[in-house]
């Protein structure tokens, strides 16, 4: 279960160790973009073990192109892509530091224009759904998890306003 950005890597850890039987491949650092690349590969070494993509948006955007090598290689990887519509941990680190300029803000945004990360993951041959509710998520990961190949969820999830 790579884990491509900072952000869900503590929710993820408070449920892992009631969780079946599994691998996590997480980041060091605070490095972002790895997460769709270190799922493809894992994917790829253990062909015979479904891949889970734990994905924040801003990393993702980094490669996206991954996507299109787990649709050319049929990589059985289901990316739960979550997406509040920014780069959390960018706006976490200027947090830290205080004082971002307001000119600055816009720049670790994701939301001018929205990326309808659905929509391309469609158009460059990943089967994909999206997901507003945790109900939606829920039925929608269920789905993928049975079907073997790549699959993509687009989670909108704790989208900033300010």
């Amino acid at each position: 279960m790579p884990e491509g950005d900072p952000s869900p890597a503590g929710a993820f850890a408070e449920v892992a160790p009631g969780a079946a039987r599994h691998d996590a491949l997480g980041i060091t650092g605070l490095a972002i973009g790895q997460g769709l690349p270190v799922a493809l590969g894992a994917a790829i070494a253990a062909p015979d073990r479904p891949v889970i993509a734990l994905q924040a948006d801003g990393s993702a955007m980094y490669t996206i192109s991954a996507l299109w090598t787990m649709a050319r290689e049929r990589a059985d990887v289901t990316v739960v892509l979550l997406d509040n519509a920014g780069y959390a941990s960018i706006r976490r680190e200027a947090d830290r530091i205080g004082d971002m300029p307001q000119r600055a803000a816009p720049l670790i945004e994701l939301r001018n224009p929205a990326i309808d990360f659905a929509a391309v993951a469609e158009g460059i041959g990943v089967p994909a759904t999206s997901a507003d509710t945790t109900d939606e998520l829920a039925w929608q990961f269920e789905a993928a998890i049975r079907a073997r190949g790549p699959h993509l969820i687009h989670a909108r999830i704790g989208r900033r306003t300010d």
